[in-house]
């Protein structure tokens, strides 16, 4: 959804100030420069790669706020004859072609209405479709994540653009589209052709009328004419000569020059005009070109959910490709190219930078990999860029990198997605980043972010009470807090009215029946009322996102179980958000930001992310995991532990042989659990104040614990023994499962429970497949 900047909106004004000054630099002469100096560093890194015959020479410009530094590096061509480069030297741009003449080509249709970005492609290629190719979306072609391979097929002889699109419309989908990103010129193939069949014109028309030439990039275009060949840096032989003038890419070649992948040629001096375009927000010298919120559509996060390879559309922001950003923070983007050019773009210190080189000239070996490094950071650094804005989320989880929950990913993006917007936040002291710092107070002070209200789950905004709670007044913020466990359980219209956006950012357990997932439900169905985004902001299952245990049917919807879903689910709440809107039909415009460096089989404790306590009686790691099953007795005649210093973990009633279920217990998870009778007397909750006798649980190996099968052992063990005492079908509030209650009632074995949920269990798994994130 693309809305207005509000006229007070921080970023806007600075962009528009940066436009006037640009307009005014443009016309009384060539623009400050930035001190030489300052760039020792950075040309000694270039003339490296130069002397070490990595790249036979390039030109860089750098700007930075309205100063510039510009410089050229060695030679443009060394054979048959040297010839030293010029600021001028125009280049094979390759997959540089991608953002500057197909994505803002795209943009321009879809501001104008004439492409939707989450329409399947078909809708404009209807030969697209069939063989997976149906649930490609716009979107997908323009983030990489369609599941289509890296090109088409070159093995065999063929020629003609007509071919060339022929075999791209004829590609299957090889992963699932929306999951995964696999770069590929597939991909913008179907873009250009999508241009073509929306516009009416030719790709390399619209370029030229609608970007090229209004921008005056005089220098710019596919299949340069003959006069500019000389100023253009050759690349290598190919076809019995040396390509000069000649698009390199092999497909974009034997389609005639154009593609919407590869094919365009351009110089610094244009591309500056077109970068600083981007950063006036869409305009130059007072010919707009694209809006400004399609420009800020454009160069955000735009992957579909969970995918962990971040794209704008088009653009790269942080993938394996991602090297030219150097020390520039995770909300900048950019691209490069396999000719070696590359270019880097950051709104946030208002900076962009771009180097043009040839380096598979003269004869294919040249390699860019380690100097786009080794640039960024010069460049960063030249220009001052202070480490705190330099916040990437890289690395993985199998070389011991930190995992970084939602909060994080949007912090380190300087809250890019949500500027210029009035947001509302469901939350709780869970709602923190791994610094510990609340995102109540990073919403608070996020630029450009205009922060509302608030609103609380069970347990309240502190988490910290264990009935109902009211309305009140944030005394941090001076927010209003609505709570949504009090009169009401999902946002009334009027809280929401005002708000561009709702987010939601709580930590999970892993059960069904914690509530907090059941708010995130209700409250999607709020949003999609009031026609505004919601945004979950993703945070890990503490108690891994593999182990699925326990019956999935629920018998009646309720607060503690909002969708038939398994009692342990093994889901993150952003991908049980992607599973309500589906299954339930929510109308809502979902966004997750995904968590980084997190792997299913991870636990909270080796993450790296700091324990917070999810409720008042889930402190700690152990009782989360244990929570699932034990809870389930909360509603029948024991005691959880509630109101002792170890809830969860100790259980008990007045009638409990302790000794006599230890030993049982004992028995039957041998290896797991240990447990050892106990007496102990609550302080609150039920049997408060009176002797309890019962069972501690000590987890030994959580990693092959069933705590589900647990809980019916024990309820199973308590109706056997105590029938008059322990009313076993009380366990049904929670487990929603009447055919369960049935047998554990006839007292049949564990093995044969479990057989009535094998359907329910295959179902559940396949339904839950399609919105897993993190693979």
């Amino acid at each position: 959804m693309i809305r207005h900047l509000k006229i007070n909106d921080p970023v806007r004004l600075k962009r528009a100030l940066a436009a006037f000054l640009l307009v005014a630099g443009c016309r009384t002469g060539t623009p400050p420069s930035l001190p030489a100096s300052a760039f020792a560093h950075v040309d000694a890194v270039i003339e490296t790669a130069t002397v070490g015959h990595r790249i036979p020479g390039g030109v860089l410009v750098v700007q930075h706020g309205q100063r510039v530094y510009t410089h050229v590096y060695g030679n443009r061509a060394l054979i048959p004859v040297i010839e030293p480069i010029t600021a001028n030297t125009i280049y094979d741009l390759a997959s540089l072609t991608k953002v500057v003449a197909t994505t803002p080509s795209v943009m321009i249709l879809i501001e104008e209405g004439k492409v939707q970005l989450d329409a399947p492609a078909k809708q404009y290629l209807p030969e697209f479709s069939g063989d997976g190719r149906d649930a490609i979306t716009v979107r997908m072609l323009m983030t990489h994540t369609s599941g289509l391979r890296p090109d088409v097929t070159l093995t065999d002889e063929w020629s003609g653009r007509d071919e060339g699109i022929r075999r791209a419309l004829t590609e299957r989908a090889r992963s699932i589209p929306g999951t995964h990103f696999l770069y590929s010129d597939i991909n913008f193939i179907l873009l250009g052709q999508i241009v073509e069949r929306v516009s009416g014109e030719l790709l390399e028309q619209f370029a030229a009328q609608r970007i090229f030439s209004p921008l005056r990039m005089v220098d710019t275009s596919f299949v340069p004419p003959a006069d500019l060949v000389p100023r253009i840096a050759p690349t290598e032989p190919a076809e019995g000569r040396m390509l000069r003038g000649v698009v390199h890419d092999p497909t974009s070649r034997r389609m005639g020059g154009v593609a919407g992948h590869a094919g365009l040629f351009s110089t610094v001096t244009d591309l500056s005009r077109y970068a600083r375009m981007i950063l006036n927000g869409g305009t130059l010298d007072g010919v707009r070109i694209l809006k400004p919120e399609t420009v800020r559509l454009m160069t955000s996060i735009a992957s579909p959910p969970g995918v962990g390879d971040l794209r704008a559309l088009g653009w790269d922001v942080d993938t394996y490709f991602s090297r030219p950003r150097g020390g520039f923070p995770l909300g900048s983007f950019g691209h490069t190219g396999y000719t070696g050019p590359m270019i880097w773009i950051d709104p946030q210190s208002d900076s962009f930078y771009i180097f043009l080189t040839n380096r598979v000239h003269p004869d294919g070996k040249g390699s860019v990999v380690e100097l786009q490094k080794e640039l960024g950071r010069a460049v960063t650094q030249a220009l001052g860029i202070p480490p705190s804005l330099a916040l990437p989320i890289e690395g993985s989880p199998r070389d011991g990198a930190p995992a970084f929950n939602g909060i994080d990913v949007l912090e380190a993006q300087h809250f890019t997605s949500l500027r210029g917007m009035n947001v509302g936040l469901i939350t709780n002291p869970t709602g923190r980043d791994r610094s510990g710092r609340s995102s109540i107070d990073l919403l608070r002070d996020a630029p450009g972010v205009s922060f509302k209200a608030l609103f609380s789950p069970e347990h309240g905004i502190r988490a910290d009470v264990d009935e109902a709670v009211g309305d009140s007044t944030d005394s941090g913020t001076g927010l209003p807090i609505y709570s949504l466990y009090g009169q009401r359980r999902k946002p009334s219209p009027e809280q929401l009215q005002g708000l561009d956006a709702l987010i939601f950012d709580i930590q999970d357990v892993g059960a069904r029946f914690y509530t907090y997932i059941a708010t995130m439900g209700l409250a999607m169905e709020a949003a999609a009322d009031a026609h505004i985004p919601f945004i979950v902001l993703d945070r890990i299952n503490p108690i891994d996102g593999m182990d699925v245990e326990g019956p999935s049917t629920v018998n009646k919807t309720s607060f503690t179980a909002f969708h038939p879903i398994a009692v342990r689910h093994g889901m993150t709440a952003g991908e049980l958000a992607q599973m309500f809107r589906e299954e339930k039909k929510i109308d809502v415009d979902l966004r997750v930001v995904a968590v980084r460096n997190w792997k299913r089989e991870q636990w909270q404790d080796q993450t790296g992310l700091p324990w917070v306590n999810t409720s008042p009686n889930i402190r700690n790691l152990t009782e989360a995991t244990l929570y699932p099953g034990v809870a389930l007795l909360e509603s029948s005649e024991v005691s959880v532990g509630r109101g002792t210093p170890h809830p969860f973990e100790w259980m008990g009633a007045p009638y409990i042989e302790g000794p006599r279920l230890a030993t049982e217990l004992n028995a039957s998870f041998p290896k797991c659990v240990r447990f050892a009778p106990i007496d102990f007397t609550p302080d609150s909750s039920k049997f408060a104040h009176m002797a309890l006798h019962g069972v501690s649980m000590a987890l030994v190996d959580r990693e092959h614990c069933p705590v589900v099968d647990l809980g019916i052992v024990i309820g199973e063990t308590l109706w056997r023994w105590y029938p008059d005492q322990f009313h076993v079908s009380t366990m049904n509030n929670l487990l929603r499962h009447p055919a369960t209650i049935v047998r554990m009632q006839k007292e049949e074995p564990l093995d044969e429970i479990k057989a009535g949920w094998v359907d329910e269990m295959k179902d559940f798994l396949a339904r839950r497949e399609k919105y897993l994130i993190y693979r």
